[in-house]
């Protein structure tokens, strides 16, 4: 038993090391630039052990991918909770927030946005991004009906169609000649979607902070 929880406790430094050094190559350079020798030396490990891990350099971009999506839903799930319970429009709109400020770095937009269709194809980029964010988008939603905020309607299908306009907005931001300008634009029209779909009479957001201040 011994050996095996050492076997099995060194494949998880080897996969851990690979990750750690793969994720700031891809990053900077791209997946088409970097190749497993490289990979490997960067890791200190064999390209043996990179071939065994993630089955090569595809899967190892792949795992790295994943990395990225899980960090990134976890920052939106943050925003979204930290406000949920005082504001529940503020905590969609800091939710949509987190989404685009995570977009706007160059790491994260080089890895999900543009590397990941080319390099895994559009069915399994889908498959994967849509795995963390429809979950996260479902479980937002399913809230803000339980609450009142949304009327009753059926969750997963509403769902899906709103990641598709964050994925949409994210990457006509990234793409745009002038992104900080563009994601500006996508943020408001964002914004207006997801409170339009509210039951809730709704105020602009700089109308909402007034009355606060103001004890309305």
């Amino acid at each position: 038993m011994e050996s095996k929880r050492t076997q099995a406790e060194r494949s998880a430094a080897t996969r851990a090391a690979l990750l750690d050094a793969a994720r700031p190559l891809f990053a900077e350079r791209g997946y088409a630039a970097v190749g497993t020798d490289e990979l490997a030396r960067a890791a200190g490990v064999t390209r043996g052990a990179l071939y065994h891990q993630f089955d090569g350099k595809l899967g190892l971009f792949a795992a790295v991918f994943e990395e990225v999506e899980a960090e990134l839903v976890e920052r939106v799930d943050v925003a979204f909770a930290e406000l949920f319970a005082s504001d529940p429009l503020a905590a969609v709109r800091a939710g949509v927030d987190g989404w685009l400020a995570a977009a706007l770095d160059p790491a994260v937009q080089r890895i999900v946005l543009l590397d990941a269709p080319a390099a895994l194809g559009w069915e399994r980029w889908r498959e994967i991004g849509r795995r963390y964010a429809v979950g996260l988008v479902e479980g937002a939603v399913a809230a803000l009906i339980e609450v009142g905020v949304y009327p009753p309607q059926p969750v997963r299908p509403l769902a899906h169609l709103l990641v598709g306009a964050l994925e949409e907005g994210t990457l006509y931001a990234a793409s745009a000649a002038d992104p900080a300008s563009a994601t500006a634009e996508v943020r408001a029209a964002l914004h207006a979607l997801l409170e339009g779909l509210s039951s809730v009479p709704l105020l602009p957001a700089h109308l909402e902070a007034d009355g606060r201040r103001g004890g309305v």
